[in-house]
């Protein structure tokens, strides 16, 4: 199975004169830190500080750290753990290493008894479903099998319990929880709430996919295609989606909502088995965060509020790894709060704030069900028939294309995601083969907003809407579409330019007639995105509104009183 592999040699503590005094020549927040966590301490004591310094410590890492040169630091992740940020002093990439209570204390040999002495209760621990009441069970087993004794380890037996050390039985405890409740040797980097991706090619060190400092090198690590395989085994049986050398392929997902890739044996996968988790963040990103990032800007916010509260059709359209799915999550708050919404996905990842949700999702069965799967394409005819004022599709690929369109044209509105560099590329992949939408259909879809994954002037990579384009209609004549380009980024300076501005046709021909406004004063529509764009800016700047929720909730107040 695989194992941690420190990028440091971590024998002995350092030895100092007086180790209270290194202690106390710590930053004060790694101090206080080390103060109550003794496995950080311990750890801290093991690093080759006279090689990398001292790093420091953060409770809540800002991206403004993605800029530094030098990165050397620890964080606090759920459950009372730490990462550590370890700079690769070659320059290439640098080490996330889950600080553990295992991290310095080797519990393997101990483990090994503890698994054969839990053997007799394992019928009594299998038959418990919730997950605090068997951690409960274990915690009790293990404190009765053990007793904390000075003299361990020289001393491994006393009477019929194992003799330990206090910091082997916090190890001990921390291992049973970890690899019997949850994800193993994985665990703590599901835990690592700014962890995007976790990916492993197949022998050698885990990668993860970090929100602050991007791609970086776990300490987790396989020394050979047989534990790969043996771990990839074990995953299967763990989400009960098992791989074998007939069923190699498993996309599955985790209790959390993470989604999870397993490709086994190397039969298909020349560097052997592999898999990838793709993490669920919990709480969406808000708009507001989005703004803050400089995915896009308060003017494209406040126009997208517009369009989506009077029933506009959008596509969300990039590659992978764009953004796509945490910007249409983002903008479903500007849906009416007494909307119901419809959500239709192969993988639950659209979270939207409305109460009046049904979140369906596919089924798929092996080759002898094959009659019980049920399909994006019989879920999107299903809703159709459950009044949905909004449908939202996790991702668009074929055929269910055509009943996506059939909703736009009976007055339902549909946003989905849809994989395509740009709105010639979308259209193209809509009427051509598989999906073949009639030309004539596609101005039922009013925006096409594109976004991708772009490296800054600076040099940093980050995610950008490229553009918002108005989809304007068909000519049959020159067999040609019409679009407007109402937003589009500017890569020279990292801003967004309006060249819809006074020009917009949804905004003129659409919005502004269904909010009542007469021909001749139809130019007014501006002013409104514009006091929206301003009413966004202050809940942010001014009120220091970022929670998806919360900003919700204030939008569903607004619209309560008139003022939204």
């Amino acid at each position: 199975m695989a194992q941690n592999l420190l990028p440091f040699e971590s024998g002995s503590p350092i030895v100092h004169k007086d180790r209270q005094a290194f202690l106390a020549s710590l930053p004060g927040a790694l101090r206080e830190a080390c103060e109550q966590s003794l496995f950080l301490t311990e750890y801290v004591l093991r690093l080759p500080i006279d090689q990398i310094g001292i790093p420091q410590f953060y409770a809540k890492p800002s991206r403004s750290l993605s800029d530094l040169d030098y990165c050397n630091l620890i964080y606090p992740i759920k459950e009372g753990l730490f990462v550590h940020i370890y700079p690769d002093t070659s320059g290439a990439r640098d080490h996330h290493i889950a600080i553990e209570p295992t991290v310095i204390v080797d519990v393997a040999p101990l483990m090994a008894e503890i698994d054969e002495r839990l053997v007799a209760w394992a019928d009594e621990i299998g038959r418990i479903e919730d997950k605090e009441e068997k951690k409960a069970l274990l915690l009790r087993l293990v404190d009765s099998m053990c007793v904390v004794d000075p003299a361990a380890p020289g001393i491994r037996k006393k009477g019929r319990q194992l003799a330990v050390t206090a910091q082997e039985l916090e190890g001990i405890k921390y291992r049973i929880l970890r690899d019997k409740i949850g994800l193993g040797i994985l665990q703590p980097l599901l835990l690592d709430p700014y962890i995007e991706d976790i990916s492993c090619s197949g022998v050698g060190h885990i990668f993860v996919e970090h929100k602050i400092f991007k791609s970086v090198q776990s300490s987790v690590y396989f020394a050979t295609h047989d534990e790969v395989d043996e771990f990839a085994v074990w995953l299967g049986e763990w989400i009960k989606s098992p791989v074998t050398v007939r069923n190699p392929l498993v996309d599955a997902v985790l209790p959390d909502g993470s989604r999870i890739n397993i490709v086994y044996g190397r039969e298909i996968s020349k560097r052997g088995s592999n898999f990838t988790i793709r993490k669920f963040s919990g709480t969406p990103t808000s708009v507001l965060e989005l703004i803050g990032y400089g995915t896009l800007n308060y003017m494209m916010a406040a126009y997208l509020s517009l369009m989506l509260e009077e029933g506009m059709n959008l596509f969300m359209v990039g590659a992978t790894a764009s953004g796509k799915t945490t910007t249409l999550n983002a903008i479903s708050t500007f849906l009416k709060p007494d909307a119901k919404i419809v959500t239709i996905e192969d993988t639950p990842e659209v979270v939207v704030p409305h109460k009046n949700w049904v979140q369906e999702v596919t089924r798929h069965m092996g080759a002898e069900n094959k009659g019980g799967e049920v399909g994006m394409f019989e879920l999107l005819k299903a809703a159709l028939r459950q009044r949905p004022d909004r449908i939202i599709v996790g991702e668009i690929r074929s055929i269910e294309a055509v009943v996506a369109f059939q909703a736009m044209q009976t007055g339902h509105g549909v946003m989905s995601t849809f994989h395509a560099a740009s709105v010639e590329k979308l259209i193209q992949r809509l009427t051509g083969d598989p999906i073949n939408i009639p030309k004539t259909y596609i101005d039922n879809l009013h925006l096409a907003v594109i976004q991708s994954a772009v490296r800054l002037a600076d040099g940093r990579t980050a995610r950008r809407v490229l553009s918002i384009n108005e989809i304007i209609g068909y000519d049959p004549v020159s067999e040609s579409f019409s679009f407007l380009e109402a937003f589009r980024w500017n890569p020279a300076t990292d801003e967004f330019e309006f060249p819809g501005y006074m020009n917009s046709y949804l905004l003129e021909q659409h919005i502004a007639i269904k909010r009542g406004i007469p021909p001749h004063k139809r130019k007014a529509i501006y002013t409104e995105v514009k006091r929206r764009a301003s009413i966004f800016e202050k809940l942010h700047q001014e009120k220091g509104v970022t929670d998806f929720h919360e900003f919700f909730q204030i939008l569903a107040e607004a619209r309560r009183q008139g003022l939204f």
